[in-house]
């Protein structure tokens, strides 16, 4: 009997001639093999020519099954590495195959008996029931166990393969997984019928309600529309430059109209209506639901609030028109509503410019009246300088004075002359001669006191004609100058005048309050569009807030 056959050393039927990929894992050593000991046992022939004798009795004896079943698997493992497969790969590979009950030798091991059993390693239904089993032990490694040479490995049945051609998986694992699903269309389910009960609750049935409100209950409101504009008085061509360019135009009375704008909305115009026309009373009737419905013992602020809302005004720069719509539970009280508020506002225009129009005559008229007192002040001195000098004009008086002593110095002469001629003769008329230097010497005593009048006082203190002419003089330049200044003074009043006219602002109406014939409020569609965009609003808030609050103390 041959060697081979009568001496068995313990391995059986196993051969270690194959490649490194078909050898058992050792699991008491986690140490992968060196190089060296790959290579022999990858070529033993290699090795100093040794060969295991059970590969010699092997291959002396008969081929058999086993040994063929693992050359086949030696060419698929070849083919499996020239796929280039990632490491991660064949790590999932394995871990499936350990999922499925299977032993592999190694990862290439693996993926070669999965495809055999018609499992897909890298399908994406498998990778989702290794993550989600990945809680689950992993069956203890198996050491290589010695067969019976006259016994034949016992083969596996085929695997299981279901109706989408996967491999079959644990039963306990699909039921898992069927039960997750199930469970998260289940909390799906809830979380929407949750959020549709908030909504419904936050949103939708207050929204109902403010449709109910507005649509069964809200009490019609009236409103009468009206536009008017504050105009300044033309200045006509004498104004120039930038008051002439802007005289007249929206730009000139802007602050004028945002002025009456601000008291037609204020408590002073609200308390003045109250009193005219009984704007609380209005509010208070029982006809106007409890919703807008004032109290009979309202308080002024709270009056004062839905005047506010009743009563609106508005602005246009551009155009400077004031539009006004006042609201009220019947037409007619809108109606008077706004006419007495253009009133209102008419007599605020009035008042904007009589401060400015009397300060400008108020200083006019009084530069006059001072003007004019001065005036005859200065004549009565004229008249009272007259009265006590008894001359009338000083420069008749002294026009006069020089036309006597002109007179009578011609005269004074003619006499000098009569007596030069009297004395020539060689016996001279001593009475005549005498006659004539009497009417000489009364001559010049009554030149010399002429002269005397105009330049000396007379007797009883009597005041020089010079200084008489003095006196009057001044007095007369004072009443001049009087005169003048009054004459200017009267010609800024006029001026004053004219221009206190050029700054008079009036209102113009552009559109009459009309009583309306429908009832403009309460616009039930927009109202309940607005509420449910509020409830909307609030309810997107409050959710968004308490999910971050949630997420922060979670976190």
């Amino acid at each position: 009997m041959p060697f081979a056959e009568t001496h068995d050393d313990g391995f059986g039927s196993m051969d270690f001639t194959g490649d490194e990929a078909s050898q058992p894992k050792r699991a008491v050593s986690p140490r992968r093999p060196s190089r060296g000991s790959a290579e022999l046992q990858a070529n033993p022939a290699q090795a100093g020519g040794r060969r295991p004798r059970a590969a010699v009795v092997k291959r002396a004896s008969a081929p058999d099954p086993q040994q063929l079943s693992d050359l086949t698997s030696k060419d698929e493992i070849e083919a499996i590495r020239q796929e280039g497969l990632t490491g991660r790969q064949l790590r999932i590979a394995r871990r499936i195959a350990q999922r499925n009950g299977l032993n592999p030798v190694s990862d290439l091991d693996a993926v070669r008996q999965l495809r055999q059993r018609g499992i897909d390693p890298f399908a994406r239904e498998n990778m989702l029931q290794l993550v989600e089993g990945e809680t689950a032990k992993t069956p203890d490694p198996q050491l290589p166990q010695t067969v019976p040479q006259n016994k034949p490995p016992a083969r596996k049945a085929p695997p299981q393969v279901d109706d989408r051609g996967r491999g079959g998986a644990a039963p306990d694992v699909a039921k898992e997984v069927r039960k997750i699903q199930r469970d998260i269309m289940r909390r799906r389910r809830k979380r929407m019928v949750l959020l549709f009960a908030r909504l419904i609750f936050f949103v939708f049935i207050p929204t109902l309600l403010a449709g109910a409100y507005y649509y069964r209950y809200a009490t019609p409101m009236f409103a009468t529309n009206s536009e008017f504009v504050i105009q300044q008085a033309d200045s006509g061509a004498s104004a120039g430059g930038m008051g002439g360019m802007f005289s007249g135009t929206a730009l000139a009375t802007s602050q004028d109209a945002v002025t009456v704008q601000s008291y037609l909305q204020s408590r002073d115009a609200m308390m003045r209506l109250d009193g005219d026309l009984g704007f609380k009373q209005h509010f208070s009737e029982d006809r106007i639901d409890t919703l807008q419905r004032l109290p009979v013992d309202a308080t002024n602020e709270a009056t004062y609030r839905v005047y506010r809302r009743h009563v609106k005004i508005g602005f246009d720069p551009t155009e400077g028109i004031i539009k006004m719509e006042v609201i009220a539970a019947d037409p007619q009280s809108s109606t008077a509503f706004a006419q007495a508020l253009i009133g209102y506002a008419e007599e605020q225009v009035d008042n904007l410019t009589q401060r400015l129009r009397e300060d400008q005559m108020r200083g006019a008229t009084q530069s006059y009246e001072d003007a004019e007192l001065r005036m005859l002040e200065a004549q009565q001195r004229v008249v009272a300088l007259q009265e006590q000098r008894g001359v009338m004009s000083a420069q008749a008086e002294a026009s006069s004075l020089m036309n006597q002593i002109s007179t009578f110095e011609v005269e004074l002469e003619n006499e000098r002359l009569r007596l030069a001629e009297l004395q020539s003769n060689a016996n001279p008329n001593r009475t005549r001669v005498s006659i004539v230097e009497g009417n000489i010497r009364r001559l010049e005593n009554l030149v010399a006191d002429l002269r005397s009048r105009m330049t000396e006082g007379g007797a009883g203190g009597a005041a020089s004609l010079a200084r008489i002419s003095g006196e009057l003089m001044i007095a007369e330049q004072d009443l001049q100058t009087r005169t003048l200044l009054l004459q200017q003074s009267l010609q800024q009043l006029e001026t004053a005048r004219i221009e206190a006219n050029r700054q008079v602002r009036y209102l113009s109406v552009g559109v009459s309050p009309i009583a309306p014939d429908e009832a403009a409020y309460p616009r039930a569609l927009e109202n309940t569009f607005l509420a449910f965009m509020i409830f909307g609003g609030i309810y997107l808030m409050l959710s968004l807030t308490a999910s971050i609050l949630r997420e922060q103390v979670s976190g």
